[in-house]
């Protein structure tokens, strides 16, 4: 057995190597992210000698590349963390050379063993200031905190407060070691926390969350950010990487899913009987620590901890949302996005997770190009219970110092492809109209087009080509895309025209001279198995639009050219685009 670590002492403070803790004269411990802490060692150990910043760096870093502002971040958050009201400056800079510790250093004892020495977490009674970003005419409230280099949006799944995050010492030391990197964002999404409360038949699908994302960036001055998606919020930060690759500098996902409900290539979900036994129980016990013998089995006869996660979802959600938005995620199926992901990504995965399992998180990196996996020992689902620092130890190592060069020519985006049916161009739709003149059709067909490219503004959509009767354009979101072809079915109507119109969502090669890819072929095609009158999506157009309100009837499978297997197409009921 090695011996056991020194406790050193330089002026107002305490290190401990062994327990990892650093404590003021009074015994008041002080809070220091893991490489921080590295750092003060490394200084304290060198007595008062010039350590330079090579050296500094590979006895803090080992063998990983990261940059020299990394070390300058730790040495800024020592310097504040080592205030001791007397302006004494502990840590000194020796231009060129590097840096000492100016304090003398005295070995006192040597320390107990690890268990007996864990520094108690600090409670933070005063949280980040609250703001609120505008997304749509809805106000979504987020936090920042940090100093780092580059922006991480923290997403947590299911429900969120802010405000409680702070309240539990677990959730407030995670994110405060994340804002140890970084420059952490956090936010409610819409219908849940501090952000509006909506009408629950307007909870948030996965598009409106990145919408919210995106005016939570814009509020707070990022134009690119690291993301980190905790359970459900992995498929919506998973689709935003790949819908939107120049605004993802890096995709971390821990504990996350791709589908919520059984299929037989995707074994491991609940089926729908388990799920119907979870919504239950949520009508029934909605108010008290729901869900936490998953979520949190090493913490679930824990009463204060009990007590603040019945309170956290209290505060979230009410009843009727979180039924609401449980079901809602249970629609959601990301399989057909991961591929799309371009970012450097990593998936974690507790081998134990009673919640979601292991097996979830090895399916999502297998699908992501260049994904890496890492799977760590423990059953807590929630990050910040149990070994978190096994957690945030990968995602710093991951996160810090992390390159990505996106490729601006392919981006996953839902296609519209709609076309005018001929007969409509030679008659019209009524028996009245069979004798109209060339000149007459013309103006029929300009005054549908006229419409056709508004509609696609107003939907926020790309305009590829409208003419000739075809309408072919991109959106960044599918439920905007499905109503925009709902309208332009209402404007060929009032035109005197009959059109078909298909979607679909899937990478595409977007270039100066126009967009092609599979999924321009596969939006085509679906558009020509539809009926006069009728717009058809493909299952993953449908799967990414939980929540919307959108209705769909299933039209069966049918093979499509140059792509391998059937797809599932659904007819988009109209009645529902509103």
């Amino acid at each position: 057995m090695s011996d056991p670590a020194p406790i050193f002492e330089f002026g107002e403070f305490s290190l401990d190597a062994s327990g990892g803790l650093l404590r003021r004269r009074d015994g008041a411990p002080v809070a220091l992210p893991p490489k921080a802490f590295e750092t003060l060692l490394v200084l304290v150990e060198g007595g008062g000698a010039v350590l330079s910043k090579d050296e500094l760096m590979r006895r803090i870093w080992g063998d990983t590349f990261v940059e020299e502002n990394n070390l300058s971040q730790n040495i800024s958050l020592l310097r504040k963390a080592l205030d001791d009201g007397t302006g004494f400056k502990y840590i000194e800079t020796i231009p060129r050379r590097g840096y000492r510790l100016a304090a003398a250093v005295r070995v006192r004892s040597v320390a107990a063993p690890l268990s007996q020495t864990r520094a108690p977490v600090p409670f933070f009674d005063r949280p980040p200031e609250t703001k609120y970003a505008k997304s749509g005419d809805v106000n979504i409230a987020y936090q920042t905190l940090g100093e780092g280099s580059f922006d991480l949006v923290f997403v947590m799944g299911w429900v969120s407060h802010l405000e409680y995050f702070w309240r539990e010492p677990r959730f407030a030391r995670f994110l405060a070691r994340l804002a140890s990197f970084s420059r952490l964002i956090l936010f409610d999404k819409r219908g849940t926390g501090l952000s509006d409360r909506v009408p629950i038949r307007e909870l948030p699908t996965l598009e409106q969350r990145m919408d919210d994302v995106r005016a939570v960036l814009e509020a707070a001055g990022s134009e690119r950010a690291a993301l980190v998606g905790v359970s459900e919020g992995g498929p919506m930060c998973s689709l935003f990487a790949a819908t939107y690759p120049e605004k993802t500098l890096a995709l971390v996902m821990i504990g996350t899913y791709a589908k919520r409900v059984w299929h037989p290539d995707y074994p491991w979900a609940p089926t729908a009987a388990e799920r119907r036994r979870f919504y239950e129980l949520l009508e029934r016990d909605w108010g008290g620590p729901v869900g936490l013998d998953e979520r949190a089995p090493s913490l679930k006869d824990d009463v204060p901890f009990r007590e603040w996660w019945a309170t956290y979802l209290r505060s979230g959600a009410s009843p009727g949302a979180a039924l609401a938005l449980t079901k809602m995620n249970a629609e959601i199926d990301v399989r057909h996005v991961l591929p799309s992901i371009s970012v450097p990504a990593l998936v974690l995965h507790r081998a134990g997770d009673l919640c979601l399992k292991v097996e979830e998180g090895r399916y999502v990196a297998s699908r992501i190009p260049g994904a890496r996996f890492v799977e760590l020992p423990g059953e807590d689902h929630l990050p910040f219970v149990g070994d978190q620092d096994a957690i945030l130890d990968e995602v710093e190592r991951f996160l810090v110092g992390v390159r990505h060069s996106f490729d601006p020519e392919r981006v996953l985006a839902t296609v519209l492809y709609a076309f005018v049916v001929e007969d409509s161009l030679r008659a019209g739709v009524d028996d009245d109209a069979a004798g109209a003149s060339e000149t007459d059709l013309r103006a029929r067909l300009a005054q549908y087009q006229e419409e056709a490219r508004r509609e696609v503004v107003w939907f926020r959509g790309r305009e590829v080509r409208t003419s000739e009767g075809a309408t072919f354009a991109i959106f960044d979101g599918p439920a905007r895309a499905i109503r925009c072809a709902c309208r332009l079915l209402r404007a060929a109507e009032r035109a005197g025209l009959r059109i078909k119109a298909g979607l679909h969502t899937g990478e595409c090669d977007v270039t100066a001279d126009g967009v092609g890819g599979v999924a321009v072929s596969i939006a085509a095609q679906v558009a020509a198995h539809a009926e006069p009158g009728e717009a058809l999506a493909s299952s993953t157009v449908k799967d990414l639009v939980a929540g919307s309100g959108i209705g769909f009837r299933e039209r069966g499978a049918q093979p499509l050219a140059g792509v391998p297997g059937e797809w599932r197409l659904c007819r988009i009921e109209q009645e529902t685009c509103t």
